[in-house]
């Protein structure tokens, strides 16, 4: 007889797992608080830890948008889209920073890849008016 003892545990491989979800909820609670450098500071540090989590690398991209740093904002949008290519918030918020970097043709291209699943987005549509077209 085969034993499966442990390989079906509920438990997570990671060791650090549980920490990092702490991490994660204290970063969104000071999102939500308004607490944008204490923020941020913990965003970019759990990213550090743990690279490829799509909504942290948003909102920290997110941070920098309202911290009017928009090339470090695109950065980390950028990252999220690796992730999540359609991600329409992700694709809206970058093409508002291009916008503000006066990177029209780029917010532009933005605003297409999410008209192609879902091209009836206010959003977009009021953006791409505001760019004149």
């Amino acid at each position: 007889m085969i034993s499966l003892v442990g390989l079906f545990s509920r438990e997570p491989k990671d060791p650090a797992f549980k920490e990092n979800e702490k991490k994660f909820k204290e970063f969104k609670k000071l999102l939500k608080d308004k607490k944008y450098s204490e923020a941020l500071k913990s965003g970019v540090e759990y990213v550090r830890k743990v690279p490829n989590h799509h909504d942290a690398l948003f909102m920290v991209g997110s941070v920098y948008y309202l911290k009017n740093k928009y090339k470090t904002c695109i950065s980390y949008l950028d990252k999220s889209l690796e992730i999540g290519e359609y991600d329409v918030d992700a694709l809206l918020l970058k093409a508002y920073a291009h916008q503000k970097l006066g990177e029209n043709k780029r917010a532009i291209q933005c605003c297409e890849k999410i008209q192609e699943v879902d091209s009836k987005n206010k959003s977009v549509l009021q953006l791409l008016e505001q760019l004149n077209l």
